[in-house]
């Protein structure tokens, strides 16, 4: 999620990395192209029957998520149109993003995003899994999106943001963007980023961000904030 990065990206860029960033976006619907011109179907739930993987129940889906019952049988159609089998796989995930950004190489960050989707580790996304990550990219709380964010960032899952985490995420953002970023930046820009998230965010100086030193910082980081309500009201 590049939403906190994207705080710390440099002025020069802002144009190129505004317009990434809207990619991105569309990134995140790319299980969905199509589903959101407003449906009159009737259906009263999800229609399962030429999928191998069967989603939880329509009801408790809508208990979990802050979707509607119509948003979630939109969404379930156009996932089942990109995934017929119901999961995806890491590398199915790679193809699909790495094809919003065709000038750079998306393939590690993709890594990352998708690992951050797979919550029960299991080398799968799916339905579930899809629809519960993106309900907290879209109508979340700020807590619960900066929860989400940290998550990400936390290659290991150790509970702790490191240099080297935060040096890699920034890194493979960088890749991504290619030439909409190269060369308007330094090559030494992203180490210079960590070390100034580093220096706002690791308040105790001991050389690894936590949960808690992440969420108060970020919450009073104007940037930050800004950059999530690129995800408000997006469906």
């Amino acid at each position: 999620m590049v939403l906190v990065v994207k705080g710390y990206m440099m002025n020069t860029c802002k144009a190129e990395c505004e317009r990434e960033m809207a990619k991105l976006l569309r990134c995140f619907f790319g299980f969905i192209t199509g589903t959101l011109v407003q449906d009159d179907s009737s259906d009263s739930d999800l229609e399962l029957s030429t999928v191998r993987h069967q989603p939880e129940g329509l009801d408790q889906l809508q208990a979990q998520t802050k979707f509607t019952r119509k948003e979630l049988q939109s969404l379930y159609r156009g996932f089942k149109n990109e995934c017929p089998s119901g999961l995806v796989d890491e590398e199915t995930f790679k193809s699909i993003y790495s094809q919003f950004f065709p000038q750079g190489d998306a393939t590690t960050y993709a890594h990352f995003l998708f690992n951050a989707f797979d919550m029960d580790r299991n080398g799968s996304i799916n339905f579930e899994d899809f629809v519960i990550g993106l309900s907290v990219l879209l109508r979340g709380s700020v807590t619960e999106k900066l929860n989400w964010a940290f998550n990400l960032y936390d290659i290991n899952k150790d509970g702790y943001i490191t240099k080297e985490e935060m040096l890699a995420i920034m890194k493979s953002i960088y890749d991504m963007m290619g030439r909409y970023t190269y060369p308007c930046v330094r090559d030494d820009a992203p180490s210079e980023h960590v070390d100034k998230f580093f220096q706002k965010m690791d308040k105790n100086r001991d050389g690894v961000v936590t949960i808690e030193e992440f969420i108060e910082t970020c919450q009073k980081d104007e940037n930050i904030m800004n950059s999530m309500q690129l995800f408000e009201n997006v469906i």
